[in-house]
C-alpha cells in the first residue's frame, strides 16, 4: 500500500511537471507570457504537491507550510545570490568573464518566470519527493548522495552537457539543496536558493545554465579561459569555484541540521525515532 501511494505521488507530480514544463517552453520567447507561465507553474505545483502528499500520507504537509515561508524563501534568495556572486566574481577577477554592456531587460524579465517555474518544479520533485522518500528508508546521508547523483545525471540530457558538469551539479546543487532541506525541513529555502542561483546566472549575468546554450539576460557578457575555471559551454555550474562554494554551503547546512536534530540515521531503530520526532 505504501508503494502504491509513493507511485501515485510521483505520477501526479510528474504529470503536472510535464504539463507546466510544456507551457513554459511554449512561451519562452515572450517575456511577459513567460513571467505569467512561471507564476502559474509555481502555484500549480505547490497546490498539487500539497494535495497529493497530504491525501496519500494523511498528514499536514509541513515542508510547504505557509508559516515561515516568506522568511525561508528570503534567506534562500540571499544564499543563492551570494553563492553565485562568489563564483562569478572569482572568474571575473581572473579576467575570464567580461561585460560588454546591457543586453536585454525584457529577456531578464522573462527569465524570472522561466527560472521560478524550473526551481519550484525541480525542488518539489528532487527534494520534496526523491530525497524525502529515500531518506525515510535509508537515512539523510544516503538520500543526499543518491538524490544528488540523480539530479546531476538528469542534466546529462541537456544539449551541451558534460560529465564534469553533471558531476559538479551533483555536488554543488544536488547535495547542497538537499542539505538545505534537511537543515530547515521546508522546501521554501531550497527553492529560493535554486531560483536565485539560476536567475543570477542567466537573468543578470547572461551565462550558460547547465549546458542549455546561450542566455540573453540583463548584461551582455562573455566567458573565456580554462574550462575548469569557467565551466566551458556547460556554464559556471561546472566551474571549480561553484563546486568549492557549493560544498561549503552544504557543510554549513549539514552542521545546522545536526544541531537541530534533523539528521535521519541509517540504522532502522534510530531512523524511526528521528522521523517520528520530525513529524511532530
Amino acid at each position: 500500500m505504501k508503494a502504491l501511494k509513493i507511485i501515485l505521488q510521483i505520477v501526479v507530480v510528474f504529470a503536472v511537471y510535464a504539463v507546466c514544463g510544456g507551457v513554459i517552453n511554449g512561451v519562452k520567447d515572450n517575456p511577459w507570457l513567460s513571467l505569467l507561465a512561471g507564476a502559474f507553474t509555481v502555484a500549480a505545483m505547490v497546490f498539487v504537491y500539497r494535495w497529493i502528499v497530504g491525501r496519500t500520507e494523511n498528514r499536514e504537509v509541513t515542508e510547504l507550510q505557509s508559516k515561515g515561508a516568506t522568511n525561508a524563501t528570503f534567506w534562500g534568495l540571499v544564499f543563492g545570490s551570494l553563492m553565485f556572486l562568489c563564483v562569478i566574481s572569482n572568474i571575473y577577477f581572473l579576467g575570464d568573464y567580461k561585460v560588454d554592456g546591457i543586453d536585454s531587460v525584457s529577456g531578464a524579465i522573462g527569465l524570472i518566470g522561466f527560472m521560478a517555474g524550473a526551481a519550484c518544479t525541480e525542488e518539489l520533485v528532487f527534494r520534496g519527493l526523491l530525497f524525502r522518500l529515500v531518506e525515510r528508508g535509508l537515512g539523510t546521508y544516503v538520500a543526499l548522495v543518491l538524490s544528488g547523483l540523480v539530479f546531476g545525471g538528469m542534466h546529462l540530457l541537456n544539449d551541451d552537457a558534460t560529465l564534469a558538469g553533471a558531476a559538479a551539479i551533483s555536488i554543488e546543487a544536488g547535495a547542497m539543496l538537499a542539505a538545505g532541506y534537511a537543515a530547515t525541513r521546508n522546501l521554501w529555502l531550497p527553492m529560493g536558493v535554486h531560483f536565485a542561483w539560476n536567475f543570477m546566472e542567466s537573468g543578470i549575468f547572461s551565462t550558460q545554465v547547465s549546458g542549455n546554450g546561450e542566455t540573453h539576460g540583463l548584461l551582455k557578457s562573455s566567458l573565456s579561459g580554462k574550462e575548469i575555471i569557467t565551466g566551458g559551454e556547460f556554464g559556471p555550474e561546472a566551474s571549480i569555484y561553484a563546486v568549492v562554494f557549493g560544498t561549503l554551503l552544504t557543510v554549513i547546512f549539514l552542521i545546522v541540521a545536526h544541531r537541530r536534530g534533523h539528521i535521519v540515521p541509517l540504522r532502522r531503530a534510530e531512523r524511526v525515532d528521528t522521523l517520528a520526532a520530525l513529524a511532530r
